[in-house]
């Protein structure tokens, strides 16, 4: 682990005084307020952690420089020069974590893409399944889910169903999400208990706002159409259901779960420019591929990430081959804490790693 130096510690208690002082003046107004206000929510845990180290350093210099002839004092010394060697590498660890370059999207809202894969019926139950793990884990954490679109099967499983979760930090804690997750089980369809692997894709792209990404209207083709499926007498009388194509990338959006027009299409449009926004990111992070190698999985949609064994009540993570029987407090949405925080660790000391080496 790199040893951040005191010159280094200087520089940042500086510059957070500098921000600090910079928002007390009252003069900031506009852009260079948002700016400021942002870098100094950036700074400020690494601001902490980093005076935390900072005042041990000095503490243990003093200590050790202490010259008393009283041997009771030099023996209090010593064993103060002891804790605070136990402690230090802890605190310089949590300095290095906090220093590790973050993603910019990771405090956005997110995009919750799930779609059912290989198995019929049953891997859309398990897409189900899969939406309302989600939907418990961002209640406990204090988030709103709203669903965008939803594409139902007959027998209560969704074929596809796309959702925006708002609130601090969801993409940071969402993002290792995407992949493949694999359900082994006997399906309700099954009369012989046979168990079955079915599988569901998710897909979590972080919500840019309309600043990120700007559409112009003579990129767009947009086609109304009349709603299909469940939903009332609506469906069939009202012209209501929205499909737009960005000509330029070929994406194509479709929204047709609120009654309003004007509702699907903002929420159409909500949807793609979060797809956008993710290829934009793609594009810009394509040079960066071999430093990508380093995090926990490769966030690739194809990869298969975890599977989901309920004769054996066990959850496997793939990417850091960590298995927990706990699979119904998983699925219930607490127990999915669990497996996020090993991923943001693994994913941390893959990091930590990779600069050092």
């Amino acid at each position: 682990m790199s040893i951040v130096s005191d010159e280094r510690l200087r520089q940042i208690a500086h510059r957070f005084a500098e921000l600090e002082a910079r928002l007390a003046s009252g003069t900031l107004e506009g852009d260079a307020f948002v700016t400021a206000s942002r870098d100094y929510a950036e700074l400020e845990p690494v601001a902490q952690v980093a005076g935390q180290v900072a005042t041990m350093r000095a503490e243990m210099a003093n200590l050790q420089a202490l010259d008393d002839p009283d041997p009771e004092m030099r023996a209090l010394a010593a064993e103060e020069v002891a804790r605070i060697r136990a402690e230090l590498p802890v605190a310089e660890h949590r300095l290095a974590l906090a220093m590790l370059p973050r993603d910019a999207a990771d405090q956005r809202p997110a995009m919750l893409e799930i779609r059912a894969g290989t198995g019929g019926d049953e891997a859309a139950l398990f897409a189900a399944d899969l939406y309302r793990m989600y939907e418990r884990y961002a209640a406990e954490q204090g988030w709103r889910v709203e669903m965008i679109s939803a594409n139902a099967s007959d027998i209560g499983g969704f074929k596809e169903v796309v959702a925006n979760v708002s609130g601090t930090g969801v993409f940071a804690r969402f993002k290792f999400e995407s992949g493949v997750h694999r359900v082994q089980r006997v399906p309700v369809t099954e009369s012989g208990g046979r168990i079955h692997t079915s599988a569901a894709t998710v897909a979590v792209l972080p919500e840019p706002s309309e600043v990120d990404v700007q559409i112009e209207d003579k990129d767009l083709k947009i086609d109304i159409y009349r709603a299909s499926g469940a939903g009332g007498q609506h469906v069939n009388t009202t012209d209501s259901a929205v499909r737009i194509t960005h000509l330029p990338s070929g994406l194509v959006v479709i929204c047709q779960d609120e009654r309003s027009q004007h509702k699907n299409k903002a929420k159409a449009m909500q949807v793609l420019r979060a797809r956008l926004f993710e290829k934009m990111r793609d594009e810009a992070q394509g040079a960066e591929a071999e430093a990508r190698k380093a995090m926990v999985g490769s966030g690739d949609r194809s990869e298969r990430i975890r599977t989901y064994n309920f004769p054996q009540g066990r959850v496997t993570d793939h990417r850091i081959n960590l298995t927990l029987h706990r699979l119904p407090e998983i699925l219930e949405g607490p127990g999915l804490a669990e497996l996020i925080d090993a991923l943001i660790a693994e994913d941390e000391a893959k990091r930590l790693a990779a600069m050092d080496g």
